[in-house]
């Protein structure tokens, strides 16, 4: 009698395998950039095969959109918890800062183009979490601003809050602000306090130049 021995897969072992993937797919894409990275750069890195990827995965855009989900999802995570944890509007928007130069510091600028250009579905996805989920928390932070008094009472709350979520993007397009002279995190500082400076009151306006001692130190 011969016994047959089945090797069972357990579904814990199934999704942990897939976040794997997912996770070293986001370090390589952020860190190179989507175009230069191939599945069997993945697989390599993995130390797996690239067979075992297609397994989880049809091709590289549906990987690529895996990846996209997760930070989608890791973005709401950390701007919920910003958002409860700040004392006002204002230190939200430096702590969303924090968040941004965090992500950038590991982050290939080339990316968002690169999405855009080659994979568009992942990229209207990506677009449509900006103007939904960002822009929303931004027209919280707006009125939360002008109801603490940091913030002018005069200011159009809806067009505000896109034109922040708008600049925020605006930093990572190379054709406007070249990366080999300015560093995208000091683009991004400059677009903030341009903002910030816009929309504070005089009272709000002492409160910018507190966070910014306090970041000197």
């Amino acid at each position: 009698m011969v016994t047959k021995i089945v090797s069972i897969v357990l579904p814990s072992e199934i999704n942990n395998m897939e976040q794997r993937i997912v996770e070293k797919a986001q370090e390589l894409f952020f860190r190179y950039g989507i175009k230069s990275v191939t599945m069997d750069d993945i697989a390599s890195n993995l130390g797996a095969s690239k067979k075992t990827i297609y397994q989880y995965f049809k091709d590289k855009d549906h990987l690529v959109d895996a990846v996209v989900q997760r930070e989608i999802e890791q973005d709401m995570h950390e701007c919920t918890s910003i958002s409860c944890s700040c004392d006002n509007a204002v230190q939200e928007v430096f702590r969303g800062f924090d968040m941004l130069q965090e992500m950038l510091s590991t982050m290939n600028p080339a990316i968002i183009f690169e999405m855009q250009k080659y994979h568009p579905d992942t990229y209207k996805k990506m677009n449509a979490h900006k103007n939904k989920f960002f822009v929303n928390i931004m027209k919280e932070n707006l009125i939360k601003g002008i109801d603490e008094g940091y913030y002018r009472a005069d200011i159009n709350v809806d067009i505000i809050a896109r034109y922040r979520v708008e600049s925020i993007f605006l930093g990572f397009n190379p054709e406007i602000f070249s990366q080999s002279k300015l560093s995208l995190v000091q683009v991004e500082m400059e677009l903030m306090e341009h903002f910030l400076y816009g929309i504070c009151t005089p009272k709000g306006q002492k409160l910018i130049n507190k966070y910014k001692q306090q970041r000197e130190k």
